[in-house]
């Protein structure tokens, strides 16, 4: 029996290589909206957060997301990924 392969992305903050189910995916749609796309499968260029308050914390404090995804975040969109973070 073949094993389902398992989609590995990095984390922008801390470089770890985490399953994807363990990760927050942040896009800049292509109208330049940014949203926390709970799917996975939205349009538009993503980066990925490991889902901890720390991290989601330490990536609003370095602006790692806005240098990522070239565009200014408002803290509504870390309020939403800290909701959706176990």
């Amino acid at each position: 029996m073949k094993l389902k392969k398992i989609p590995m992305r990095t984390c922008v903050v801390t470089k770890e290589k985490c399953e994807k189910k363990d990760l927050l995916r942040i896009v800049r749609t292509p109208e330049g909206k940014i949203i926390v796309d709970l799917t996975g499968k939205a349009n538009g260029r993503g980066a990925y957060l490991k889902k901890d308050a720390e991290v989601i914390k330490k990536a609003q404090a370095s602006k790692i997301l806005e240098r990522v995804l070239e565009v200014a975040i408002d803290d509504s969109v870390y309020e939403d990924a800290l909701k959706n973070c176990e």
